[in-house]
């Protein structure tokens, strides 16, 4: 039965012993390599780094971005309800469906008019 896992035995080793390999090889070249201070700055599209690393985003733009998330989630939601609206509708349970889907739509709706009155939308702030 140990038979069985020889070959996979095997493989780790080589990967193993190659990774190895690759680092030693990247050690050895990168020492003989001739550093400056221009080959060791960061390289950005041929500017000069100067200033700081990234630049600021308004936290209105992540609230933004949360909101369509969690909207966009809403709607994946939505849509498998909207594919099967009219065997649903013919089912026993129909009218329960429709209505829980009212209620989610409304609570989905409530929280929309909630990011309004809170500013969440507007951009001239």
């Amino acid at each position: 039965m140990l038979q069985d896992y020889i070959p996979v035995l095997l493989q780790i080793l080589v990967a193993g012993g190659l990774a190895l390999a690759i680092l030693i090889l990247s050690w050895v070249l990168g020492r003989s390599a001739k550093t400056s201070q221009i080959k060791d700055s960061a390289y950005e599209c041929g500017m000069l780094p100067v200033g700081e690393g990234q630049a600021r985003f308004s936290v209105k733009f992540y609230l933004v971005a949360m909101l369509f998330v969690i909207f966009d989630i809403e709607v994946v939601f939505l849509y498998p309800w909207a594919v099967n609206f009219r065997s649903m509708i013919q089912s026993e349970a129909g009218m329960t469906m429709v209505w829980s889907m009212a209620g989610f739509v409304g609570i989905l709706f409530i929280g929309y008019l909630y990011a309004l009155r809170k500013g969440a939308l507007d951009w001239k702030q």
